[in-house]
C-alpha cells in the first residue's frame, strides 16, 4: 500500500494511503497539530492539541497553524477560535497575553470564558452598564474604563450570539 503526503483544501498537510489506483483515503489522525492551552488566574480553560487556533492579537486577528514561527503578542477583547477533527471551539478573552514556541501556542488570559458558559443576559447587562457610563461619564469611571468594559461584554456577546446560531455550514469536503 502506497502512502504519501498530501496537501489539503486549507493548506494542511494530510496523510493519503490507498490500496490501489484510483482509491485514496484521508487519514485524519496524520494531520499536523499543535498543543494549545488557555491558562487564566483561576483555571485552566482549555488544553488539547488542535489544527488551528484564531486569536485577537494587539495587531490584529492571529491565525496559527502547526509549526507556526515562536510568536509572543499582546491579547485584546475578542473571540478566540480552535479548531479540532473539524470541529470549532469559541471563547470570550478580555485581553492577555499569546505565545507560540515549539508547536505549542499558550494564552494567559485575564479573564476567559466557553461560549457554554456565557450568561447571555448578563453579558447584555455588561453592555447596557459600559454604555451607560459612556453616556454619564460618571467621575469614578474613566472614558478608556468605559470602553474597556464596552469591548469586553462585546466580545463575550459575540461569542454567545455565535454558539447560538450555530457554527456556518461549510461545503461538503471532496475527499
Amino acid at each position: 500500500m502506497a502512502t504519501r503526503p498530501k496537501i489539503g483544501e486549507h493548506g494542511e498537510m494530510e496523510q493519503i494511503t490507498g490500496a490501489g489506483l484510483g482509491q485514496a483515503q484521508v487519514d485524519k489522525e496524520a494531520r499536523p497539530r499543535l498543543k494549545f492551552e488557555v491558562i487564566t488566574a483561576e483555571r485552566v480553560v482549555y488544553s488539547d492539541e488542535v489544527e488551528l487556533v484564531l486569536a485577537p492579537g494587539a495587531e490584529g486577528q492571529l491565525g496559527i497553524l502547526p509549526h507556526h514561527a515562536a510568536l509572543f503578542s499582546l491579547l485584546q477583547p475578542g473571540e478566540i477560535m480552535v479548531r479540532k477533527g473539524g470541529e470549532e471551539t469559541s471563547m470570550a478573552v478580555t485581553g492577555g497575553f499569546l505565545e507560540v514556541l515549539g508547536n505549542k501556542v499558550t494564552v494567559l488570559a485575564d479573564a476567559c470564558e466557553r461560549s457554554e458558559e456565557i450568561d447571555l443576559e448578563r453579558a447584555q447587562a455588561a453592555r447596557r452598564r459600559a454604555e451607560e457610563y459612556m453616556l454619564k461619564k460618571p467621575a469614578d469611571v474613566t472614558l478608556a474604563e468605559a470602553e474597556a468594559a464596552l469591548r469586553r461584554a462585546l466580545a463575550r456577546l459575540k461569542v454567545a450570539e455565535r454558539r447560538r446560531r450555530g457554527p456556518p455550514t461549510r461545503p461538503p469536503s471532496t475527499l
